[in-house]
């Protein structure tokens, strides 16, 4: 506890003056660009991952990066989608799973989460991952199977994102997206979930190429020395 509150101090006296401005705009409202559903694991911080500064995503965090259906009771996090998506009209959701997960070993080895009924109910958010897990899964070795595991409940919980009614408006009307990201703790790499060819790709690798094809872009839209007049883009 001492730690913590040594950091508060830190950031009361050291990095509040140096954002003065921004919380003096953040005071009178927030705007952030995304929704970003997390796990609640410790070695998981959205704002370091992404470098956004406060205001910039609406984070929602949980074990195991659930998104559980509508219709049931009233939640927490149907009420944070809802109102990222009604009021405060977010853009992009993303999805973010992440290596080691410990909810997703539970789901793997639920006779290791004796004790812990709470979780167990809660993993029932992915059961339907469970076919899996006792089929192809079981077929797998147990790191294959887990990183396999926590792909598939990224993609899982974004159709269960896709059930609320909030956001299937928002996709109908094509004012919001979706994304699956799984985040390597152990490399700081995030493989994003292509919905075209239905495949992960590096998000590294990915940034890469769509940035060169934009200097390509715009190296073929420069104008010439023999070119005269304006030239629109």
């Amino acid at each position: 506890m001492t730690r913590i509150i040594q950091g508060f101090l830190r950031f009361r006296d050291q990095v509040m003056p140096q954002k003065k401005t921004l919380f003096t705009q953040l005071s009178s409202g927030q705007s952030p660009q995304a929704l970003f559903i997390s796990c609640a694991d410790s070695r998981v911080n959205p704002n370091l991952l992404t470098q956004t500064e406060p205001g910039d995503l609406f984070i929602s965090r949980n074990a195991g990066n659930m998104v559980p259906l509508p219709g049931g009771p009233p939640g927490g996090e149907s009420a944070t989608i809802e109102y990222a998506v009604k009021a405060l009209k977010v853009k992009d959701i993303i999805i973010c799973g992440h290596t080691f997960c410990g909810a997703m070993s539970g789901l793997l080895h639920p006779e290791k989460l004796g004790g812990l009924p709470q979780v167990c109910g809660w993993l029932d958010h992915a059961k339907e991952l469970k076919p899996w897990i006792e089929g192809p899964g079981a077929k797998l070795s147990e790191t294959e199977r887990l990183n396999e595991l926590i792909a598939r409940n990224v993609l899982l919980q974004l159709e269960h994102l896709k059930a609320h009614p909030a956001v299937a408006e928002a996709l109908a009307e094509k004012k919001l997206r979706l994304m699956g990201w799984v985040y390597h703790i152990e490399s700081g790499e995030v493989d994003i979930h292509d919905a075209v060819k239905q495949k992960w790709v590096c998000m590294t690798d990915m940034a890469r190429q769509q940035m060169g094809r934009e200097l390509h872009v715009a190296a073929a839209l420069k104008p010439t020395e023999k070119q005269v007049g304006p030239v629109t883009y």
